[in-house]
């Protein structure tokens, strides 16, 4: 049972974590429909990794280029460095916020903004938030034209996923699009701003979590992972694919109806 828990965990994990859903609301909710436990932040986070593993192995061709020769030499020519400029800038709010509230509010995470009633109401909130977006014109902005000041306030829309509910993904998806970013380029650019902001978090939830460490099951912990891998690698391929001729509309009415269900059984 507790290897399926973890498989359950990851399946969750993968799929929500790029579709701008929420993986934090559904883990929680859906856990308590199936009457699972809740994994919790720090479990959470840890599960996150593999969601990592998955943006760096989809998009290997354009962080690395592979040369076979007697030896793989791994060299970054096709993510140009200003890119990599833009994802430091984008990645500074979350962490500078989320270190502030890690520092003097530990259990910010657990507290009411992880209740049903929170999530439900954040749901709705950014199913609206994302409606505008989606219905935003002028989308000619991409990885190559992209200004600074826009790797910025899409940073800062990461930032307020710290709020479980909002979704890392709708948040910085739906900036891009509000700020004139094309619908593809914006979730591509979302996926590779959560490289070190979902690692930082795994990191930083996994060392604080030592003195649980003899309560964790790593073997089913790791099968989560790969079982997180596998299904992240499947929501960036169909996010990617179905984002850039549909935009977001199935999700924003998803979103709707997942908040309001959720407050019709208080």
């Amino acid at each position: 049972m507790e290897f399926l828990k973890f498989i359950f965990y990851g399946i969750i994990q993968g799929l929500t974590e790029f579709i701008p859903v929420s993986s934090t609301a559904h883990l929680k909710i859906i856990s308590q429909l199936f009457g699972i436990n809740d994994p919790g932040s720090s479990l959470s986070a840890i599960i996150q990794i593999g969601s990592v593993f998955a943006i760096f192995w989809y998009f290997r061709k354009s962080i690395f280029n592979l040369k076979n020769t007697n030896s793989i030499k791994l060299r970054f020519p096709l993510l140009s460095s200003r890119l990599y400029k833009s994802i430091f800038i984008g990645t500074i709010p979350i962490v500078l916020i989320g270190g502030t509230i890690k520092l003097f509010n530990p259990g910010f995470s657990d507290s009411f903004l992880r209740s049903n009633l929170s999530i439900a109401l954040v749901s709705v909130s950014m199913s609206l938030i994302m409606l505008f977006a989606d219905v935003s014109t002028n989308k000619l902005i991409n990885l190559n034209n992209h200004k600074y000041q826009n790797s910025l306030y899409i940073g800062i829309a990461q930032a307020f996923a710290i709020l479980p509910g909002v979704s890392r993904s709708g948040a910085t998806i739906s900036m891009a699009l509000l700020t004139g970013w094309d619908r593809k380029e914006a979730a591509k650019f979302s996926f590779l701003l959560g490289i070190p902001s979902i690692s930082l978090a795994a990191f930083v939830e996994f060392f604080s979590a030592v003195n649980q460490f003899p309560t964790f099951p790593f073997l089913p912990l790791f099968v989560g992972l790969i079982t997180t891998f596998f299904s992240s690698l499947l929501a960036i391929n169909f996010l990617i694919k179905y984002i850039s001729s549909n935009g977001l509309k199935i999700f924003i009415y998803y979103r709707m109806v997942f908040g309001i269900l959720i407050l019709l059984n208080l």
